[in-house]
């Protein structure tokens, strides 16, 4: 167990250093060498092969126009021809040669100096107006010819593409060598973002390798592994801030951003946005400062997260076309070295790298997560706890099934009142209109005085209840109707007396 808690991504500055120690920082990619050493290596074996009759020779490359695809070895060449001939004719006339001169500037090429040293860093809108100025010109020139001759020859192989770009960096870096060693930088970074936005359409993502392949091949990758927590890469992580927070939000989009960009300068800065937002969101997390094992398993779960599209074309973009000083050295080149660590990383991922076994990687894999291995370990509480979600799940159902019974019952009970109440209402409307149509019932005598003299006065206190509704109604009422309502009470009464006989002889037997 404790070496299982120790076991975690660890990568010393040694390991992201060339092999051939040169210094400068390597990249899995070239095999751990950086992109100098590897491409003396690669030219090496190259001229090996052919010297042992293995690869063909190389064909000496088109022109057009005197314009050749290496213009700048051919000037190299044509340079030393001519200094050979000079020395030839001074050892002719004067016997030695003579010592060769420095070239002074001319005054174009100072006053070129004098407006670069004042440039900004960055200011690329500002060096495209030098270029218009008279005094850059020749500079002017020779970018031209190059951008005509590599859009002319746009079908030549990538790796070729990408050595007569490097050529022309270092050949170009000659005309800037009066400034400062931070300014000449700065005015590389300008002309390899001049020269490959004009052939980024040509240069990224070329037909002649299979950086798409690879590119959705590591998509699939990526994806198949979006369950991997940051526990998992031992990422220092908490959520002590807003619920749905994440601090490495800012980098992931900082990354993404990343394919939006033409020049190889501008990927790269958006790789080091990308890994100063993960020093960020470490050191927010865990309150204090991250070290390089924090720093690259927190790069590992934002590229997991972010899946930048066409991730492996924009590395080999930046490998093959961005200046060497950016690539291999400085905060850009540790930056770069380490995603490319953890690209490689991603792409060999397995489950001892993550603390799990064979198994549990492989469910993970196929979509079936599985609770941590702590838990497992029991395998009484793993059962007990099973049957416990099982029972919650089934309680769960139930009480869902009960609400919704409830619900209708509810609803059921709100119409049968609503009808209840109809009816009760029919039923009082109608009473109503009875009331009003009620059957008379036989007069009762009043009590009257006996004696002769006294007048005839009705003892109104002593009158049946239904006399007096019979006057009332009898005031109310039209006596044709009462005629008829009379006659047809007499009818019924008759029906009833017809129909049940014995009724009416018990009743009268009682009277």
């Amino acid at each position: 167990m404790q070496a299982v808690k120790q076991r975690g991504i660890h990568v010393s500055q040694s390991e992201l250093l060339c092999k051939n120690n040169c210094g400068y920082y390597g990249n899995p990619i070239w095999q751990g060498y950086c992109s100098k050493c590897w491409r003396e290596r690669t030219r090496s074996a190259q001229e090996a092969a052919r010297d042992n009759g293995l690869l063909p020779p190389v064909p000496k490359p088109p022109s057009d126009g005197g314009t050749s695809l290496t213009f700048s070895r051919f000037e190299e060449k044509k340079s030393a021809e001519k200094g050979r001939r000079v020395n030839t004719m001074r050892r002719l006339f004067w016997g030695t040669p003579s010592p060769a001169k420095r070239q002074e500037p001319s005054a174009s090429q100072e006053v070129a100096l004098q407006a670069y040293q004042t440039l900004q860093p960055g200011d690329f809108t500002g060096f495209l107006k030098l270029l218009q100025k008279p005094f850059s010109q020749s500079l002017q020139s020779r970018c031209t010819a190059f951008l005509s001759t590599m859009e002319a020859y746009h079908d030549l192989h990538v790796q070729k593409q990408s050595d007569l770009v490097q050529d022309f960096y270092q050949n170009i870096a000659g005309h800037f060598s009066g400034l400062s060693e931070e300014q000449t930088i700065h005015m590389m970074e300008h002309m390899e973002k001049l020269i490959m936005t004009r052939l980024h359409k040509w240069a990224f993502c070329h037909d002649s390798c299979d950086d798409e392949q690879r590119d959705l091949a590591l998509q699939r990758r990526i994806k198949a592994l979006n369950w991997v927590t940051p526990q998992m890469l031992r990422v220092p992580c908490t959520r002590d801030g807003p619920v749905g927070s994440d601090p490495f939000l800012p980098a992931i989009t900082a990354i993404i951003e990343m394919d939006a960009k033409r020049a190889p300068q501008d990927k790269l800065t958006c790789v080091s946005k990308c890994c100063r937002k993960v020093f960020q969101g470490l050191a927010s997390s865990s309150r204090r400062p991250a070290d390089a094992d924090n720093f690259l398993s927190g790069l590992i779960y934002v590229v997991l997260k972010a899946n930048p599209p066409r991730l492996y074309s924009n590395m080999q973009y930046v490998i093959r076309f961005g200046l060497a000083h950016s690539v291999m050295a400085g905060e850009s080149g540790y930056y770069f070295t380490n995603l490319s660590c953890a690209v490689a990383f991603i792409e060999k991922l397995d489950g001892s790298a993550l603390n799990l076994t064979q198994e549990e990687f492989e469910a993970y894999m196929q979509g079936r997560p599985l609770a941590p291995r702590g838990v497992r370990m029991n395998s009484e509480g793993w059962r007990r706890a099973q049957e416990t979600r099982e029972h919650l799940e089934e309680l769960q159902g139930r009480q869902e099934r009960v609400h919704s019974g409830v619900q209708a019952m509810q609803q059921q009970l709100k119409q049968w009142v609503q009808s209840v109440q109809q009816q009760v209402d029919e039923v009082t409307s109608h009473s109503a209109r009875a009331g009003k149509v009620t059957t008379p019932l036989a007069p009762v005598q009043p009590n009257v005085a006996t004696s002769p003299t006294s007048s005839a006065k009705v003892d109104i206190s002593r009158t049946h209840p239904a006399q007096i509704q019979e006057n009332e109604f009898k005031k109310q009422s039209d006596p044709g109707q009462v005629k008829d309502l009379q006659t047809q009470f007499v009818d019924q009464t008759g029906e009833l007396t017809t129909q049940n006989p014995d009724h009416v002889a018990s009743v009268d037997t009682n009277n």
